[in-house]
């Protein structure tokens, strides 16, 4: 069925495109960003993510957009994202163009590809298979933008990236050690992070109120709770087994 608009509004798949250009040309644009309001989100996804997605709700009535038109979160999330990196090569590797490599594979792999991935499996599963069917031809009907799921993405990673490369970091000197106990820790702290990650995610379409049966994203948290007990009595390290993949400092 085509997509059905009433007369004088611009369907949805046809305003994407300015919107994402108008999103791009603002990245290079620090006056036109919101900085304060973008460390708000960020700390409050990482203590009362409802209250973020309580935010897009009024996002939604006001710009008439899901998604963001602010890259903000983007840009400051790939600048802690560099610094984090930096940091772990100042103290795992001993290279100069070894951490610019580092670096960049961290954001371009890490972040930004696997993201777009993420968001576009999403993107696809949700306006497929998750969305209600409307109750009448007349009735607008409503779709996930791809924009907007990659911010659900973006927004479920930062919390993720407090825990992995923040967190990580001041606690590898013992994650990375010999022994039960650090592999303990260290599976424990990559399942709570990635089940975090899935919470969010499900948070992020739950908020939306054409979707159904959106507990769907949380199933991967099964599945995590799953392994790790397995990883750890086989005496997996994450830890370990990332620090070794990336930085030259055998460990």
């Amino acid at each position: 069925m085509l997509p059905t608009a009433s007369k004088g509004r611009t369907p949805s798949h046809v305003r994407s495109n300015p919107v994402c250009l108008q999103y791009l040309r603002r990245i290079i644009k620090w006056q036109q960003m919101d900085i304060e309001y973008t460390f708000w989100q960020m700390l409050h996804l990482c203590t009362s993510p409802k209250v973020v997605y309580q935010q897009t709700k009024y996002h939604k009535q006001t710009k008439n957009q899901w998604a963001r038109d602010d890259p903000a979160f983007i840009v400051i999330c790939s600048l802690l994202l560099a610094v984090s990196t930096l940091a772990y090569c100042s103290a795992y590797d001993h290279s100069a163009a070894h951490t610019v490599s580092v670096i960049i594979s961290v954001f371009l792999f890490h972040f930004l590809l696997i993201g777009v991935v993420l968001a576009t499996c999403c993107w696809f599963l949700t306006n497929n298979y998750l969305r209600e069917e409307a109750p009448n031809s007349h009735v607008v009907e409503q779709r996930v933008e791809w924009l907007y799921a990659f911010d659900v993405h973006c927004n479920s990673f930062f919390p993720m990236f407090v825990m992995l490369y923040v967190l990580h970091y001041f606690l590898s000197p013992l994650l990375v050690a010999h022994g039960f106990i650090p592999v303990l820790l260290s599976n424990l702290l990559f399942m709570v992070a990635m089940s975090y990650y899935h919470y969010l995610n499900f948070l992020g379409y739950d908020v939306l109120p054409f979707l159904e049966r959106t507990t769907f994203f949380l199933y991967p948290i099964g599945i995590v709770i799953v392994l790790s007990p397995i990883l750890i009595l086989t005496g997996f390290n994450p830890s370990r087994y990332v620090m070794n993949m990336y930085f030259s400092q055998r460990l």
